[in-house]
């Protein structure tokens, strides 16, 4: 039996550059950075000033009051962008199709806030002034049972911890739970809102992230000579996936298709990758073996691109290695020069990217890219988006551990 297609229906999103798919999107072709000081909490003890903030986000649009203080905001961001992607899909989730359709939702750490306030009042107060909810709201597959719940999608539910592959892992392990015939339909990407003092203060530690602050929007840096570290920013990026036949049968519109998913692991470092990129390399391949597709057919990277002197050549390397010559001439966009690194869901919301160049027919741009590197000497899209047909489009994204996730989506036709 030929392997059934996996469509995309659905996308949500909340990040530093919108509350949806559509102000995302306009926000990132016009080249516009969604870093600013921080504003969560005061910096004023911490080296670093500024991140990227979900700015202007209201949990009362998605769920009730009482609800939102039961959750971290990791599992808030989760609910909103699911419940924007359901919408976009049209999908129904009733009893006669609730076994039918799973939840996987990814993160890096979960609720990181919730765990910081409990421990303060621990050692303020005493055991009994905890929040009762404590566990609930920390525990890394919060977003994606609370996600179940409020969808009541009773099929497999998984929270893959991958560290910044996870968005990537939680779509290509729901696309993987579709081919095998499980189920009709998943909800996946991945959630993070490690905008808090202990997540700022521990990447900080470990030399990572950038310390300036008098010009946020030009901060991050990815692939240029200049770029001083990563920036840490927040949100979700949520998907809705079907079997072509499921989405045929209800009348539901394919935006894109997904056809390949690779995924390794350096097996090397807990926090630095392999220097030549060989594990990157691989899963690029594997992605690409299983899409049966070559590298002259990728029209279109967006790239994992964390402004780190670690990362940008390594992934570089990588895309050398898989692409020989024809790295020259693929575009590549690192996104995250105006989203800043949502950790964990930083994939699901490339994808997402990768989904709407498809679409449009444009590709965003690299900003704040003006010194050259020599080490890193592709085609980034300096500067401004571009008009381009994407076909195909491969995501990257890479974790501490050594964790490497590529996937791989195709403009979807009929046959």
């Amino acid at each position: 039996m030929s392997k059934p297609r996996v469509v995309i229906t659905g996308m949500g999103t909340v990040n530093p550059c919108g509350l949806d798919v559509e102000s995302t999107w306009d926000n990132m072709l016009n080249g516009r950075s969604g870093i600013g000081p921080i504003t969560l909490f005061d910096p004023a003890p911490l080296n670093v000033k500024i991140a990227g903030e979900v700015k202007g986000f209201d949990p009362a649009n998605y769920m009730e009051g009482k609800e939102a203080r039961r959750r971290d905001r990791f599992a808030q961001f989760a609910i909103a962008s699911s419940v924007q992607a359901v919408k976009q899909a049209g999908l129904t989730i009733d009893e006669s199709n609730a076994d039918e359709v799973g939840v996987i939702l990814g993160t890096a750490v979960g609720g990181l806030q919730s765990f910081f306030e409990c421990v303060d009042t621990y050692l303020k107060h005493g055991p009994r002034r905890m929040n009762p909810f404590t566990m609930t709201m920390l525990i890394a597959d919060s977003a994606s049972a609370q996600v179940a719940i409020n969808l009541g999608a009773r099929g497999p539910n998984v929270a893959p911890v991958s560290a910044c592959a996870a968005g990537a892992d939680g779509i290509g392990l729901a696309y993987e739970t579709i081919l095998r015939g499980d189920v009709k339909a998943m909800v996946c990407g991945a959630s993070e809102a490690t905008v808090t003092p202990v997540g700022i203060a521990s990447f900080d530690r470990l030399g990572a992230m950038t310390r300036e602050s008098d010009d946020p929007a030009r901060a991050s840096r990815p692939f240029s000579g200049d770029r001083g570290g990563l920036v840490m920013s927040e949100g979700a990026g949520v998907l809705v996936l079907e079997s072509l036949e499921s989405a045929r049968a209800r009348g539901a519109v394919p935006l894109a298709e997904l056809v390949g998913y690779g995924c390794t692991c350096d097996a090397f470092h807990i926090s630095a990758p392999l220097e030549s990129g060989a594990g990157a390399a691989k899963a690029m391949a594997m992605a690409l073996r299983q899409a049966g597709l070559t590298p002259e057919d990728i029209d279109y990277i967006n790239a994992h691109g964390t402004a780190t002197d670690l990362n940008d050549p390594m992934e570089t390397r990588a895309v050398k290695t898989v692409f020989g010559e024809r790295a020259y001439k693929t575009p590549i966009s690192g996104t995250k020069s105006m989203t800043g690194h949502m950790m964990g869901a930083t994939g699901a919301l490339e994808a997402i990217l990768c989904v709407q160049a498809i679409r449009t027919g444009m590709v965003p741009p690299t900003i704040n890219l003006t010194t050259p590197d020599p080490q890193c000497d592709l085609d980034y899209v300096p500067g401004v988006a571009r008009e381009l047909p994407v076909r195909v489009a491969m995501s990257n994204a890479f974790g501490f551990g050594g964790h490497n996730a590529v996937l791989i989506i195709k403009r979807y036709k009929e046959n």
